[in-house]
Parts: structure tokens; C-alpha cells; sequence
């Protein structure tokens, strides 16, 4: 077994710490195992820079994945490295679409003994990686609202035990409330699937299935097909947007008449502004935005038989 590098982030608290100290104890089993926290880009770089050969396992949620796979971006050293995963995070939503167990000692056999797949990401027109998902529209202001309910609740309790992960069901029903109804040109793979005479309520594109912890947005993604799933959702009438929550919530509202559910290598959304939400980190306003797949831009540790998640 080659040896590990494990990357976490400096800000964790005393529960994390705990956790990834019973999936190191299974780690060093098979393995030698060196841990580096980081606190800001700077220091995540100066660590990418030493590692050498090192397998890097990233133990952390969406952010924390999403910021070493950009760091290894930017350097051009992304295809040459394999990764593993250990998630530590709130919402874990990676960990989530590719089938990692989110117990961590199971995640850190997975590490160990997991079979070694091509990882997709997307690109944005500026070079920003997108790990995960990233959306506009509803689910966006679900997000922006989410951020501050978190913050807010993530005080109330002791480490991890506390209600910040009510921040995004909170913050997703004040969304529905007044959600924003956007007149967006949305081009995926070249071909218009909405113009500006057409409100949509929504915009999401995945390399991975959920965001929140869970809500399933690109419901039948893979993390390594080549592909990106592209949902359009055009309920913007009263009853149609009841009718997309309660079906989201059961994960079949890509198949609802006023869905456009698609899998395709690039999408341009052009039009009036816009927040978006990419691997949970907020941005905007925009009025115009692309994203293209660079598949199997590095490799990962994932199950043997990834369930469906």
C-alpha cells in the first residue's frame, strides 16, 4: 500500500477530530499515514507541494474535496493523482452520489481496499472547478438563505450535535415562499432548451446526485460516465411548484412534462442576473455563466459495488 497523505481541514472541531482519529486507526492498519491540516489556500498548496508521491485522501465534506481538487487543477497536477475520501462534512453530498459510506471507518476501508474509478469535473469559463453540483434559480436562494439559518443554528448545541444542518431545509422552505422565476437562454450541448419568453424556477448541473445534505437535484448522475446531468425545471405557476417540491422530495421530478431532464459535455446560461450555488459556495450576481465536463480528470477510491444513492 502506498503511503497516505491525509488532508484536513484546521477549523475542525472536537468531534471531527474524534471521528478521523477511528478511520486513521484503520488506515494505519495497512498503510503509513502523515496528517496535514490546512487553514487557507496558501497552506493547502505548500502541503500539495511536498506530498510527492504520496496518495492524498481528502477528510473533509464538498468544500474540502472541492478545494484540494482545485488546488491540484491549478497546478496541472490533477490527472496524475489518485484520491480518497473520507467525509467529515455536513452534507457529504460527493460521498453521497459516488456510493462512499458515510460511516467513516467503512469510508476508510473503501480508502484501503476500494476499486479505482475515473472521476469527472466541471469546468467553468474562468477555470473554477466544480466537484459536485452547481445550481441557479430556487435552489440557489435555498442555499443563500441556508448559509445564514446554519450559521445561526450551528451554535446551538455541542460540535456536530447541533441544528446547523437545518439550515437548508429552513432556508430551501423560505425559498419556496417567493421563489425567483428567472427568463434564462440555456444552451446544453449547443442545442436551446429554454429561451427568454419561458420563466424557469430552476437550474442544476451534476457530476454528483444531491445537494443539502441530500436533496436529489440530478437524481441519476454518475460521478464518472463523461457526462453531466442538466435539469431545467419551468414550474413557475403555483400549483406547478407544489407539485415540483412534493415530487423532488421523491426524487422523480426530472420526469415531470415541465422538466427538462438531459445528460450532455457543456451548458451556457446567459440572461437576467442570477445567484449561483457551486459545491455549496455562493456567487453573484451573473448574467452569464458556462460550464463544460473534463471527464475523468483524476481518480478515486470508491466501493467495489457502488449502491444506488
Amino acid at each position: 500500500m502506498d503511503p497516505l497523505l491525509v488532508i484536513t481541514n484546521a477549523s475542525a472541531g472536537t468531534s471531527d477530530e474524534e471521528t478521523l482519529e477511528r478511520a486513521l486507526d484503520v488506515l494505519r492498519e495497512e498503510a503509513s499515514v502523515e496528517v496535514a491540516a490546512t487553514s487557507n489556500p496558501g497552506e493547502l498548496d505548500g502541503v500539495l507541494h511536498r506530498a510527492g508521491s504520496r496518495r492524498i485522501v481528502v477528510a473533509g465534506g464538498d468544500g474540502s474535496l472541492h478545494a484540494v481538487v482545485t488546488a491540484l487543477h491549478r497546478r496541472n497536477e490533477l490527472g496524475d493523482r489518485l484520491l480518497g475520501l473520507l467525509p467529515l462534512g455536513t452534507g457529504n453530498d460527493f460521498a453521497r452520489g459516488a456510493g462512499i459510506p458515510l460511516e467513516i471507518e467503512e469510508a476508510a476501508r473503501v480508502v484501503l481496499d476500494g476499486e479505482v474509478q475515473p472521476v469527472d469535473v466541471l469546468v467553468d469559463e474562468l477555470g473554477g472547478v466544480v466537484v459536485n453540483n452547481v445550481h441557479l434559480g430556487a435552489g440557489a436562494q435555498a442555499s443563500r438563505r441556508a448559509v445564514r439559518w446554519k450559521e445561526r443554528l450551528g451554535s446551538i448545541g455541542v460540535g456536530k450535535v447541533n441544528l446547523g444542518k437545518l439550515g437548508y431545509p429552513i432556508g430551501a422552505a423560505i425559498a419556496a415562499v417567493k421563489p425567483p422565476h428567472l427568463r434564462l437562454h440555456v444552451e446544453v450541448d449547443g442545442v436551446t432548451v429554454a429561451d427568454l419568453d419561458h420563466p424557469v424556477l430552476m437550474v442544476a448541473v451534476g457530476i454528483g446526485r444531491t445537494v443539502g445534505g441530500g436533496a436529489a437535484i440530478t437524481p441519476e448522475a454518475e460521478v464518472g460516465d463523461g457526462k453531466a446531468d442538466v435539469m431545467v425545471a419551468f414550474a413557475t405557476g403555483p400549483v406547478e411548484k407544489l407539485g415540483y417540491v412534493a415530487d423532488l422530495a421523491l426524487r422523480r421530478h426530472h420526469e415531470r412534462d415541465d422538466v427538462r431532464y438531459l445528460r450532455a459535455t457543456s451548458v451556457a446560461v446567459a440572461g437576467e442576473e442570477f445567484w449561483t450555488s457551486a459545491d455549496g459556495e455562493i456567487s453573484g450576481p451573473e448574467r452569464r455563466r458556462s460550464w463544460r465536463v473534463e471527464p475523468a480528470a483524476y481518480r478515486m477510491t470508491l466501493p467495489r459495488d457502488t449502491p444506488d444513492a
